[in-house]
C-alpha cells in the first residue's frame, strides 16, 4: 500500500529512477545557490577584466539577486502550468547557457543583463527541489532527504567565496561561470529523461495574472535594490533608492491587493494561514539573516583588518563547511528520534552561541581564534535547517506544496537581503561612532598619547622625510582599524541576539508530522 503523503494523500512507490532524477535536481539547486556567492571574492578581478567602475561591479551580484527573488515565488504556478520536469529542465538549460554568456561578456552592461537572466532562470530550480522532496518521498525517508537538501542549501553560500577565489586564482574569473557548463548539461539531461513527478495543467494559463506578475516584480525587485544599495548610498538621500522605495511600497500594496482579490493569483498567500508554515517561514527568514550575514561579515573582516587574500579567507571559511558536512548524519539521526521543536531550539542556541563566540575579534584574530566559533556555527546549521524545513512544508497538502515552497525559499533570500542591509547600516553608523569616540581619546595633552606618538616618530626616524607626519598617519590608521574591529563585533553581537530572540516563537510551533519514525 502506498505511504501517506503530506495532508494524508496517497503517494506512489519510490523508484531508483526517482532517486537519480531527484539527485540531479539537487545538483541544479546547488549550482543556483552557489552562484549567489561565488563571485563575491572575485569582484575586483571581474571589475578589472570588464573595465568597470566600483559602483558598476556590485551589480554583478545585485542583478542576480533581484532577478532570482522575483522568480522564486513565481516558480509555484509555473511548475503547475508546465510540470516540474519541463520547468526544471528549461531552468537548468537556460542557467547553463546564460553562464556561458556571462563568461564571454565583453563589458559590464552585457554582464549585468546575462547575470540577471541567469538569476531569474536559475531561481526556478531552488523551490522546485523542496516541493518535489515532500511530493515523492514518504515520511520515513524525509529525514535523509532533508539532510541532503539542507547541506546543499546551507553549504553552497558558505563555500561559494572559497571556490570562487580558488577558481579565479588558479584559472581566471571566466571559470566562475564556465564551471557550470558540464554539470548543467548533465542535470538538464537527467531531469528530462528521469523526472516524472506530475502532469502539466495548461488550463492555468487561462486568466494568468500578468498584472499580479508585474506588481510582484516591481515590489520584490525594487525592495531587493533598496536593501542592497541603500546602506551604501545613505538610503533615501540617494534619488534612485528613494524612487525605488516608493515603487516598492506602491508595488507591494498593489501586489497584496491583487493576490488576495484575484481568482487565480500569481502567488497564493493563504498558505500563511497555516500556523506552522507561517512560523517556519519566519525561521527561514532568520536562517537567511544568519547564513548570508556570517558569510558576508567574516571575509570582510579578514580582508579589511587582516589583509588576507581570497585563498587565505577561503581556507578559514572552509571550517564552517567541514563541520556542516560532519554534522549531517548526526542531524539526520536526531531528526528521527527527537521532537523537531527541541532539535530546532538546540540549533538556534548553538548558532547564537557560535556567532557570540565570533564577536570577540581582535587585530590578531586568525585561523585558530576563529576555529571554535565556526565549528559551533557549522554544527548548528543542520540542526536548524532540517526542523525548519519540516515545520514549514511537512503539513501542507500536495496541491499547496509548490506555492508554499516558493514562499518558504523567498523568505530565506529576503532574510539574507534585509539582514545584509541592516549589517551594512550598522557597519556605517557604529563605525562612525567608534571612530569619533576613539578619536576623542587621542588628545595630545594626555601623556600616554604623546608617549606613543613619540615612540612612533622615533621608529620612523631615518626611514621617511617627515617622521612626525608618518607617526600621526600610523596613529590614525590604528584608530580606524580598532574602530572597524569594534564595529564588526557589534554586528556579530546583534546577529547573535536575533537567534536567541527567535527562541521566543518556539511555543507557537505545533509538532510537525512530516518526519517521524517509520514505526510510529
Amino acid at each position: 500500500m502506498a505511504a501517506p503523503g503530506p495532508g494524508g494523500h496517497a503517494m506512489r512507490p519510490l523508484t531508483a529512477r526517482d532517486r537519480i532524477g531527484f539527485f540531479a535536481m539537487v545538483v541544479g539547486m546547488f549550482m543556483a545557490i552557489l552562484d549567489i556567492q561565488i563571485v563575491s571574492s572575485s569582484l575586483s578581478e571581474i571589475q578589472a577584466g570588464l573595465a568597470a567602475s566600483a559602483d558598476e561591479i556590485s551589480w554583478v551580484q545585485t542583478s542576480y539577486l533581484i532577478a532570482e527573488v522575483v522568480m522564486i515565488p513565481l516558480s509555484g504556478i509555473l511548475s503547475r502550468i508546465l510540470s516540474t520536469r519541463v520547468l526544471f529542465t528549461t531552468a537548468a538549460a537556460g542557467f547553463t547557457l546564460t553562464s556561458v554568456a556571462c563568461a564571454f561578456s565583453g563589458g559590464i552592461e552585457t554582464m549585468i543583463v546575462w547575470r540577471a537572466l541567469q538569476g531569474f532562470i536559475g531561481g526556478a530550480m531552488i523551490p522546485t527541489v523542496f516541493a518535489t522532496s515532500f511530493a515523492i518521498f514518504p515520511p520515513e525517508k524525509r529525514a535523509g532527504v532533508s539532510v541532503m537538501i539542507g547541506l546543499v542549501a546551507t553549504m553552497a553560500p558558505t563555500i561559494g567565496p572559497t571556490l570562487g577565489g580558488w577558481l579565479t586564482q588558479s584559472l581566471s574569473w571566466h571559470w566562475l561561470f564556465l564551471a557550470n557548463v558540464l554539470p548543467g548539461i548533465i542535470v538538464t539531461s537527467l531531469v528530462w529523461f528521469l523526472v516524472d513527478v506530475d502532469r502539466p495543467n495548461p488550463e492555468l494559463r487561462k486568466g494568468f495574472d500578468f498584472l499580479g506578475l508585474g506588481l510582484m516584480a516591481a515590489f520584490l525587485g525594487s525592495l531587493e535594490y533598496v536593501v542592497e544599495e541603500g546602506p551604501r548610498n545613505d538610503w533615501l538621500a540617494d534619488e534612485t533608492v528613494a524612487v525605488l522605495a516608493v515603487v516598492a511600497v506602491v508595488g507591494g500594496v498593489g501586489f497584496f491587493w491583487r493576490v488576495l482579490s484575484y481568482k487565480n493569483p500569481i502567488v497564493e498567500l493563504r498558505a500563511f494561514a497555516d500556523r506552522n508554515f507561517a512560523i517556519g517561514s519566519l525561521y527561514s527568514f532568520i536562517i537567511g539573516v544568519g547564513l548570508y550575514g556570517s558569510v558576508y561579515l567574516q571575509p570582510l573582516f579578514l580582508a579589511r583588518v587582516r589583509g588576507f587574500n581570497s585563498l587565505q579567507i577561503g581556507t578559514i571559511m572552509f571550517v564552517t563547511g567541514a563541520f556542516q558536512f560532519l554534522s549531517a548524519p548526526i542531524a539526520g539521526a536526531l531528526s528521527k528520534k527527537l521532537d523537531l521543536r527541541v532539535m530546532l531550539g538546540i540549533g538556534l542556541v548553538l548558532f547564537g552561541t557560535g556567532v557570540w563566540l565570533n564577536s570577540h575579534l581582535t587585530a590578531d584574530t586568525g585561523f585558530w581564534e576563529l576555529f571554535l566559533p565556526q565549528a559551533v556555527r557549522g554544527l548548528s546549521l543542520m540542526l536548524c535547517f532540517i526542523p525548519i524545513n519540516s515545520i514549514a512544508l511537512g503539513t501542507l497538502p500536495p496541491d499547496k506544496l509548490k506555492n508554499g515552497s516558493g514562499l518558504y525559499n523567498l523568505m530565506r533570500n529576503l532574510g539574507g537581503a534585509i539582514g545584509l542591509a541592516v549589517i551594512n547600516t550598522v557597519l556605517i553608523e557604529r563605525g562612525a561612532l567608534h571612530t569619533n569616540r576613539l578619536g576623542d581619546n587621542l588628545n595630545l595633552a594626555r601623556p600616554e598619547v604623546q608617549q606613543m606618538l613619540d615612540g612612533l616618530t622615533a621608529s620612523f626616524d631615518g626611514l621617511v622625510s617627515d617622521p612626525a607626519a608618518a607617526a600621526m598617519a600610523k596613529l590614525v590608521g590604528l584608530v580606524q582599524r580598532e574602530s572597524m574591529i569594534l564595529t564588526f563585533n557589534d554586528c556579530l553581537l546583534l546577529m547573535s541576539g536575533v537567534f536567541f530572540a527567535a527562541l521566543l516563537f518556539m511555543p507557537l510551533v505545533r509538532r510537525p508530522g512530516g518526519m517521524v519514525k517509520a514505526d510510529h
